[in-house]
Parts: C-alpha cells; sequence; structure tokens
C-alpha cells in the first residue's frame, strides 16, 4: 500500500500541482504562530512545549482520523494516504522557483533570477556574481528537494511498515515546516520572543532527519558518480555547519562533479550564516571552502534535475521490490 500511495501522490502532484499560495499553508502557519502565542511564557522548557503541541499533535490527530477510516476501508485509508502525501511530499511545491530561475538564466535575465532566489529564500541576491547564483539556486534545490521529496518518502515508509500510516510524513513536515517558520521570524524580526523556540525547532527537525539525510545523499552516490560522491561526503560535509545539510550537498557536489560551498564575494549578499555557514577547511577544499569540481554553470542545473529523479526512481523501485516480496511472503 505505500508504494502506490507515494506513486499515486507524485503522479496527482505532476498533474494538479498544489498551488503556492495553498489555504493549506495558510492554516499551518497560522498554527503554528498560534501555538507560539498561547503556549509560550518565555522559559526554556516552553518551546518543547510548543513544538509538540504545533508539530505532534496535529500528526497525532491525522494518524487517529487514518486509523479511524481504515477500520471500515482500506481503499478509504489508501485514499487519505494519498491525500496527505499530496499536501506533505512533492517537487512541484519548489520547483516553480527553480524553473522560473532557470528560464530566466537561459534568456539571459540574471536580474529576474536574482530577485526570483531572493524571493524564494527570503535573501538580498540583488549583487550575486553568476556563479554564486547558481551555487546558491543549486544548493537550495537539492535540500528542497529532500526536504519535500526523500525525507516525507522515508519517514513515510518506515512508519507505514509499522502500521503507523501517514504519522511519519506528516510529523517530518510539520517539523521541517515549524523549523523553517521560527528561523524565517528569526531572520525577519531579527529576533523570536522565546529563543528557545528557534533552538528546539531546529533541534527537533536535526534529529529527525538524520537518518533521512544520509539515505538521500546514499541515493545521490548510487544513481551518480559513486566514488566521487562517497569521497565527497567523507572529505567536504564539514564545509558546512549543519552536518545534514553538509553530508546532501557534498555527496550531490561529487555525484554531478560541480564545485559547491565557499562564500560569496565581500560586501556580497546573501550572507552565508544566513544559509549554508561554513563549517571547517579541510586540505582538500579550494581556498574558499568549496568541494572540488566545475565551476557551476548553467548545463548543471539539469544534471541537478537528472540526479534526482533517478533517485527517486531507485527509491520507488526498491519499495516496490519491498512491497512484492512482503506479498509473495
Amino acid at each position: 500500500m505505500s508504494f502506490f500511495a507515494v506513486l499515486f501522490a507524485l503522479l496527482i502532484e505532476q498533474v494538479k500541482p498544489l498551488p503556492r499560495d495553498n489555504p493549506v499553508h495558510h492554516l499551518l502557519r497560522g498554527w503554528v504562530a498560534w501555538t507560539g502565542r498561547h503556549f509560550d511564557a518565555g522559559k526554556p522548557h516552553h518551546a518543547w512545549i510548543v513544538w509538540t503541541v504545533g508539530v505532534l499533535a496535529p500528526s497525532l490527530a491525522m494518524f487517529g482520523l487514518w486509523w479511524v477510516v481504515k477500520q471500515y476501508s482500506a481503499i478509504g485509508a489508501l485514499a487519505l494516504n494519498v491525500a496527505l502525501l499530496y499536501l506533505t511530499l512533492g517537487f512541484r511545491q519548489f520547483s516553480h522557483f527553480f524553473t522560473d530561475i532557470r528560464e530566466a538564466l537561459t534568456r539571459g535575465d540574471e536580474p529576474e533570477a536574482r530577485r526570483l532566489l531572493a524571493e524564494w529564500r527570503h535573501l538580498d541576491a540583488s549583487e550575486l556574481p553568476r556563479t554564486e547564483l547558481l551555487r546558491h539556486v543549486i544548493e537550495h534545490s537539492l535540500l528542497a528537494a529532500h526536504r519535500h521529496v526523500f525525507g516525507v518518502f522515508f519517514w513515510f515508509v518506515v512508519l507505514a511498515a509499522f502500521g503507523l500510516g501517514p504519522l511519519g510524513a506528516v510529523v517530518y513536515r510539520m517539523a521541517e515546516f515549524a523549523s523553517r517558520y521560527w528561523g524565517y521570524r528569526h531572520r525577519a524580526m531579527d529576533a523570536v520572543g522565546n529563543e528557545s523556540l528557534l533552538a528546539v525547532a531546529r533541534l527537533a527537525f536535526n534529529r529527525i532527519d538524520h537518518v533521512p539525510a544520509r539515505l538521500t545523499a546514499f541515493g545521490f552516490a548510487v544513481v551518480g558518480n559513486f566514488e566521487e560522491a562517497v569521497a565527497g561526503w567523507r572529505r567536504d560535509a564539514v564545509l558546512w555547519r549543519h552536518a545534514n545539510e553538509g553530508i546532501i550537498l557534498a555527496a550531490a557536489a561529487g555525484a554531478v562533479g560541480v564545485q559547491l560551498g565557499g562564500t560569496a564575494a565581500p560586501g556580497v549578499t546573501p550572507d552565508r550564516s544566513k544559509t549554508f555557514a561554513s563549517g571547517v577547511e579541510t586540505d582538500h577544499a579550494s581556498a574558499d571552502g568549496s568541494t572540488p569540481g566545475a565551476p557551476p554553470q548553467l548545463g548543471h542545473l539539469q544534471s541537478v534535475v537528472a540526479l534526482v529523479w533517478r533517485s527517486v526512481l531507485l527509491w520507488l523501485l526498491l519499495l516496490a521490490l519491498l512491497s512484492l516480496a512482503n506479498l509473495v511472503g
């Protein structure tokens, strides 16, 4: 059932993508903001209460609804799984930015590409050089693919195997959204009322994302240049402050053979401390802390798209084989 739920959700999303400005997004944003206003009293431990209510409460509610539906109809439970995966998993939730930026760069409209990147990531990219622009588009796209597709996919499959239905997908999406929401509030307002809200949201999501990030990197290695991807994973992941991001990006850089990481030129925004702040230098990295490989070019955008789709097919094939083995067994 997991295989068909994922397959149907991806197919429906390709035909009828979820609009960028949709009621579900507004509902989630309002819910997370409401939990912060009503359950945060300013103490560090209140941040965990806010996270529990904001993330786990709706996740358990969706699981409870699925469980009740399952008691009456297996088809209804499958339909609910598909519906929830449609809302939590999919390329089209972010790919419009990637597509629009690529089209702008193809026709030579770099100012429009910078504007779109700034709108997507809420950063000033007005003076970003072309190479850095491409580098940021590639990095953000890879992480978006992981968080909108692979992370949701892995947690859904694992918990569904234990009879928990869509719980994994909803928890992952809610945890990612809470981390992103409080991070945005921190950047936009320079401070969150309770600093622990951002710290707790990031810590919880990093723990939840620990295994999926490594599985995504492994998938990139299998469908790309395996030796270079594994070498990059081991050598260059430390170039990023956050381990999960570093592993994904270092493996993808090696799999495609593109230079990622590094810092923007002095005075140029976005500031990497607000995106993928550098970790530590290594002897194998270039002077600016980049991975080995060719400087980002327009053709690398297509290579990244192909890498992601091959990885999706890989995991779908593995899930199909496991489902078939389970049926036969």
